[in-house]
């Protein structure tokens, strides 16, 4: 639909070749005529934004379907950490193995790849609601959970929630609620695609009833109709940015004017589906040329992800702020991001501990 609301293309022509501050440290960010985004820094030295550049965290993005120009496009962009929440393939898992083979691939081989193109990888861990209902293979997945739960870089067990409502869906959030409250991490919560407000209340009430901190979970996929009861209970309130659907950049802007941005979050979910990974820098610089200030921009699109994941341990700001270098020479379990005859990026410390080259 012409000028939707909800699809930020329609608007990308009105701030094409524009440029606006970063929101973290005041890098100036640009628009291209196709809708792209560029990070203007040090094009002669060509360093990548650490401390001292431009820097978003995406808390929600299924990087297991998305492509290495995908990292490299957010990685240029500003996206310094991306979280990657358990999910479905698409179709159904048939047994227990593909599910198992997909959380070490999370935690193990896309951790690497996305640290190839200088973005740190978190994971969070859990049984999706949408394929709780295969009774069998949910009992088996909620018993192997655990094991995964306590690996390097979870961050939180996600996404867990519903999805038709059923009580097999109940059952399977509340067993995974009282795993986390074992273990002592955040929850991310999915919200249902269909009757979202009822399923919303619904979710919350159940994470009461087993006495969740709710500044300890993200409720996710947010809309108008649900924000204000999210806050008013003390839940991060976390938003999808995706083209012509539930929630858009134009959108999520009035929403944080509305409602402030002490507990909203912004990320892209991205998948396999019809998304966009660029989704929350691209939110920031619009909600800069929409007067929103700098110090809500960053709350939203950095600072407030942090602080709740963070709970967990696994995640802290000098990951990036002072990460390894990256050397495209290196493998994971003899397995290359490159093919033959490419060359490799291998980074060098220049100019300062916060400052790195390509060589």
């Amino acid at each position: 639909m012409e000028n939707d609301p909800s699809n930020f293309s329609d608007v990308s022509g009105q701030l094409a070749d524009n440029k606006f501050g970063c929101p973290c440290c005041g890098s100036r960010l640009k628009w291209k005529h196709n809708g792209s985004i560029e990070v203007e820094f040090d094009a002669a030295a060509n360093a990548i934004p650490r401390a001292a550049g431009t820097m978003f965290i995406d808390p929600h993005a299924h990087m297991i379907s998305r492509s290495t120009n995908d990292y490299e496009a957010m990685a240029r962009a500003g996206v310094v950490a991306v979280i990657e929440p358990s999910f479905w393939l698409g179709q159904p898992r048939t047994n227990l193995g593909s599910y198992l083979d997909y959380l070490s691939t999370i935690l193990g081989f896309e951790k690497f790849r996305a640290g190839q193109f200088g973005i740190r990888h978190y994971c969070c861990i859990g049984l999706n609601p949408k394929e709780a209902n295969n009774e069998s293979l949910a009992e088996a997945v909620l018993d192997a959970l655990p094991a995964f739960a306590v690996k390097e870089g979870v961050v939180a067990l996600g996404e867990l929630g519903y999805d038709e409502q059923t009580a097999q869906e109940d059952k399977c959030l509340r067993i995974q609620i009282d795993l986390a409250i074992e273990l002592d991490l955040p929850i991310m919560i999915h919200t249902p695609h269909r009757d979202k407000h009822r399923g919303t209340l619904r979710t919350m009430d159940v994470l009461a009833e087993h006495g969740f901190n709710p500044g300890r979970c993200v409720i996710d996929h947010n809309t108008e109709d649900t924000v204000r009861d999210v806050l008013d209970r003390g839940y991060f309130a976390a938003f999808s940015i995706y083209p012509h659907t539930k929630m858009g950049n134009e959108r999520l802007t009035e929403i944080v004017r509305a409602y402030g941005p002490e507990c909203i979050i912004v990320d892209s979910a991205c998948d396999w589906g019809v998304s966009d990974p660029l989704a929350v820098p691209k939110t920031a610089a619009l909600m800069a040329q929409r007067g929103i200030a700098s110090e809500a921009i960053r709350k939203v699109t950095y600072d407030n992800a942090l602080a709740v994941y963070g709970l967990s341990g696994a995640m802290q700001e000098t990951d990036w702020t002072n990460p390894e270098l990256v050397d495209q020479r290196n493998l994971f379990q003899g397995n290359s991001v490159l093919r033959g005859g490419q060359a490799p990026r291998i980074e060098t410390p220049q100019r300062g501990s916060s400052e790195l080259r390509i060589s």
